[in-house]
């Protein structure tokens, strides 16, 4: 026996085809306000019935194709975004003239080279390419190598002038160190800030052989682990961070390969000394070490190397897996483009983003702005301000051609990999931007419905303590809206 929500929607079914077949042209503004009317009546069903208890939830729903609204449900109410907030900073950073360009890290010396002697200093300049690792610095050392000297008498500068001192953002947690997802953010970041550790289980009970990502002096090992020895433990890679020490302590059983990670206080001084590692490994001396100066403009300098780091690769990171520094280095960049300074606070760059609400059309003052990547609980915005962006962005085809093909889809990648599976009327079908911490789950961007137009939605659960839940009242909002829409 069929339920009577199965029945009611089989009859708001034939009834919709009913009306797009026989209704006449002159009377379809009327079948739109029908099919509207259903589409409401079923997200509030699921608002009714699905919505996670002692929660709350705003939705903005809007046909790209016929530039109407849908359905909007508490729309213009305050929520925090969690890592939706970085549909906005990227449209605003891909709305600037020179948007597009490239992530640089460039190595210039001062001085001159005589006799297999530099007889000056080398600045290495962080354009905060929050996609440089461990093959792009050896790719940069080796370019380094191409110039005939195999001492240095000056020092090696890292030049973190792009980015004030503030090596966290606003409102962002002191206890989530020292997870991967929060590094200590800098012009001049290597992997991310962040040491991978893999283990490898040997014999019963020794200890499981290590593999560290990237090899540095900057930080040290002690390995705790134990292999086919339940007893000791889950797999743990962790360090003394309350004290802001890189001893690395790596623990617990080893059955099987596995992956852990870890972020190093601080990024600036881990890419330095990881740099002069690999400059000593090659027979580079470096009498003087390294320490940090920003290189003058007016200071005559030579161009050694640069490594460039295309924007939809940054792009595409920060989308799919949701990476907190790529948001935050698109932030700062965006803040120099926008400002000509050369250094630039989180502060100064959100200045961008405010001045692309204004021009939306929205009063800036009316949010919340403080980092550009979702993690601070100071963020504040609407469903129905995502939903602008997201216009926006469909209207201008450079910006969307690349955010679209960033973003996570349905049942496929990203963070969408594991929802919204084959079966579902949203498989393949969403590209969309999620966002999730203790309470907050969010999903903003587009779909497909059955009718063949592309529709922008923004859903933002609040209060919502079962993630699990949320994740599913979302995804069944977009099987509503894809199957409403015939």
């Amino acid at each position: 026996m069929l339920k009577l929500e199965e029945m009611s929607a089989r009859k708001n079914f034939f009834y919709l085809m009913f009306i797009l077949i026989f209704v006449p042209v002159d009377s379809r503004a009327q079948a739109d306000s029908i099919i509207r009317d259903s589409l409401a009546s079923g997200i509030n069903a699921l608002i009714k019935n699905r919505l996670p208890a002692g929660s709350n939830v705003g939705i903005a729903i809007y046909d790209l194709e016929a530039n109407a609204s849908l359905y909007s449900y508490q729309a213009d109410k305050l929520s925090r975004p969690a890592s939706t907030m970085k549909l906005l900073t990227a449209i605003t950073s891909l709305d600037q003239a020179d948007g597009s360009k490239p992530f640089r890290t460039e190595v210039r010396y001062s001085g001159t080279i005589n006799q297999d002697t530099l007889k000056g200093d080398i600045y290495v300049i962080g354009g905060y390419d929050p996609e440089f690792n461990d093959k792009a610095l050896n790719g940069l050392v080796d370019q380094m190598l191409r110039f005939p000297f195999s001492v240095v008498t000056g020092k090696i500068y890292g030049d973190v002038s792009m980015k004030d001192s503030l090596y966290w953002g606003s409102g962002w947690a002191w206890d989530d160190t020292p997870e991967s997802y929060q590094p200590y953010l800098s012009p001049l970041m290597l992997n991310k800030g962040v040491l991978t550790v893999s283990a490898f289980p040997q014999g019963k009970g020794e200890a499981a052989q290590l593999k560290c990502v990237p090899s540095s002096s900057y930080y040290t090992i002690t390995n705790n682990t134990f292999s086919y020895t339940p007893s000791a433990g889950c797999f743990r890679v962790t360090r003394d961070w309350l004290h802001n020490r890189n001893e690395v302590i790596v623990s617990g059983n080893i059955e099987f390969g596995v992956v852990g990670e870890v972020n190093l206080y601080s990024s600036q001084d881990f890419f330095m000394r990881t740099l002069l590692d690999r400059l000593e490994e090659k027979g580079v001396r470096c009498l003087e070490g390294y320490d940090f100066r920003a290189l003058s403009i007016d200071s005559p300098s030579k161009l050694m190397g640069k490594i460039d780091t295309p924007i939809q690769k940054v792009l595409n990171q920060l989308m799919k897996e949701s990476d907190n520094l790529n948001a935050q280095a698109l932030l700062c960049r965006l803040g120099a483009q926008v400002t000509g300074k050369k250094q630039i606070s989180d502060r100064e760059a959100l200045e961008a983003t405010k001045a692309m609400i204004s021009k939306l059309g929205y009063d800036p003052a009316q949010y919340n702005l403080a980092d550009g990547c979702g993690l601070s609980n100071y963020n504040y915005i609407s469903p129905e301000l995502l939903v602008c962006f997201l216009k926006y962005a469909y209207s201008h085809t450079d910006i969307f051609r690349r955010l679209y093909k960033a973003l996570p889809i349905g049942g496929v990648d990203g963070t969408l990999k594991n929802r919204m599976k084959r079966g579902s009327s949203s498989y393949k079908r969403v590209h969309a931007k999620t966002g999730s911490f203790t309470a907050i789950n969010c999903l903003a961007g587009y779909l497909k419905a059955d009718n063949g137009h592309k529709i922008a939605f923004a859903i933002m659960n609040q209060n919502a303590l079962s993630a699990s839940q949320a994740r599913n009242f979302q995804d069944a909002v977009c099987d509503k809206i894809i199957d409403t829409l015939k």
